[in-house]
Formats: structure tokens, sequence, C-alpha cells
């Protein structure tokens, strides 16, 4: 099959796919082994956060296919996406198709959820979280449980991810983690190419996430005093 390279995925996008992933295995990590790297675990929450927020942000400034109104289309229109499944033709898209569109929507949520309520969130014994002081004791107890749900939610979403990628490489021969780390993908030359796609500077997506992140940490900083 003849190929010609397309740029899908802007600098900005790809760092925070990536960036996600490892912050998450991060933040779990440090969970796990517990004592002084809760430390850790609660500025890996922060910095999350901020990256979530910055990915909201760039869904309506960035790049085309990077903002929501280019990817998402209503939920009758995913689902009529799975009939393309059962071809095993390759199955490129000018960014995320339907169903991954509600797919980004759906992990932002959860991690959005995890990181916000691990700011409230305690373990009873010695790790509380930063804004834990502005919550009463019960509210601290529903935030928890609601940390712990969408930690466990993130692990399904994510496998379903993983598994689709896989679906993806191996029966639709289509590489979307190629595209997702160089930025361009394997376009079929018999397939239509997309429209031309405008994409946004990196330093614009570098700015926009270091206003955040200060944001962030300087008002969590300044509500737990």
């Amino acid at each position: 099959m003849q190929t010609t390279p397309v740029k899908l995925w802007d600098l900005p996008t790809r760092l925070f796919h990536w960036t996600l992933v490892i912050g998450i295995g991060f933040s779990w990590f440090c969970a796990e082994i517990g004592g002084n790297w809760m430390v850790w675990h609660e500025r890996s929450g922060i910095f999350l956060l901020a990256l979530v927020l910055f990915r909201i942000v760039w869904g309506f400034i960035g790049s085309d296919t990077a903002q929501f109104r280019q990817f998402l289309t209503s939920p009758v229109q995913a689902l009529a996406h799975l009939r393309d499944w059962r071809s095993r033709a390759t199955a490129f898209h000018a960014g995320h198709n339907p169903l991954g569109a509600w797919m980004v929507v759906v992990l932002l949520l959860a991690v959005l959820a995890q990181a916000a309520t691990g700011l409230f969130a305690t373990d009873d014994i010695m790790t509380e979280g930063p804004l834990i002081a502005l919550v009463s004791g019960s509210t601290a107890e529903w935030l928890t449980s609601i940390h712990h749900f969408s930690f466990n939610s993130i692990l399904l979403l994510a496998g379903i991810h993983i598994a689709a990628v896989f679906f993806y490489r191996f029966y639709k021969r289509t590489n979307l983690v190629k595209a997702m780390v160089v930025g361009k993908a394997d376009w079929p030359t018999q397939q239509p190419l997309p429209v031309t796609l405008v994409f946004k500077p990196a330093w614009l997506g570098v700015l926009v996430f270091a206003m955040i992140y200060a944001g962030v940490a300087s008002g969590i900083a300044f509500l737990a005093q």
C-alpha cells in the first residue's frame, strides 16, 4: 500500500498525550510506595490538574485537530462509526475518529475528577490533600472515595483505549501510535487527503501551559494558607 506523510498532530497535543501517560503512572507509583513519596504524589497531582486544564483550553484555541469543535460529533454519529470496524481497510482521520473523540472527553473528565478530588483527599493516617481544611470531614471522606473511584475508571478507560489502538494497528493496519509520536500519519494515497489543517506554534502551547500551571499552583498555595 502506497502512503504519503500527512501532518495530523501538533507538538503541544503530542506532549500532552505522553506526559499525561507518564504523569498518571508516576502518581500511581508514588501512592503505592507511600511515605515521603506522597509529597511527590501531591505535586504530580497538581501538575496533572494543570495539564488537563491546558488540554481543555487548547481544545478551544489550539490547532485544528486539537479543537473540540473539529472532532466532536453527536453520540449517535459516534456509535454509527462502529459500522466501520467491520472493514479491514485502513482508517485514518484528520484527527480523532468519532468514537475516539468521545473517549478523549471522558478521559479528560476522569483525570480532572481524579486530580481535583485529590486536593481534598485523606487516608486518615498521615496524608491529606492541600485543601482538606476547606471541607468538612464527611465531605473529605466523600471526595476521597471519588478519588479512588476515578482512578479505577481511568484504568478501565486506558485499557479500552489501548485495546482500540491494537485493534486499529493489527486489524485495520492503521498505526495510530506513530502519528501521535512524530505528528505525521502514513496516509494511504488512495484515500482523499484531509483539507488544509491549521497548526498553532509550539511556543503558544508552552506559554498557555506555563500560565495555567502557575495559576493552579499559586491558587492552591493561597487557598491552603
